[in-house]
């Protein structure tokens, strides 16, 4: 088996992993619409980059990332898998490099990206959100 190749099982499982409107992405959702804002889902923030953030607040130009531990690489609770270990820490590292990326060409472009962490509670990930889209919003551009 080469280093890009995995198990059926594997590839199986992994491709019912879902990519929207997860469970974590949904809690975060409602719990910013119960604080009273509105937003757009699933929008690419910036014409001509591909990226396509989570939550979007556009007047304020605020892109939230709901981020999973596993795919991300999380600090806390990244496990890194012994089988295909290396194409496995290709994939999360490639996955870091581009969230890094993306945080940048969002900046230059004069948004903020927001990271949420799966395993953050969506209350106090909301709270976090909903202060920083409120100082954008108010003309503060350091958020």
């Amino acid at each position: 088996m080469s280093g890009l190749e995995t198990t059926a099982d594997v590839r199986a499982r992994m491709s019912r992993q879902a990519r929207r409107n997860t469970k974590v992405e949904m809690e975060l959702r409602r719990a910013i619409h119960a604080a009273g804002l509105r937003y757009r889902v699933h929008r690419r923030p910036v014409k001509g980059v591909r990226r396509e953030a989570d939550i979007v607040f556009g007047p304020a130009r605020v892109a939230v990332f709901v981020d999973g531990c596993f795919w991300h690489g999380c600090p806390q609770h990244a496990t890194w898998p012994r089988n295909n270990a290396e194409f496995w820490r290709d994939k999360i590292e490639g996955n870091r490099a581009r969230d890094r990326d993306t945080d940048a060409r969002l900046a230059a472009a004069g948004w903020l990206a927001v990271r949420v962490w799966e395993h953050e509670p969506p209350e106090e990930a909301a709270a976090r959100v909903c202060a920083l889209v409120g100082a954008r919003r108010h003309g503060s551009r350091l958020a």
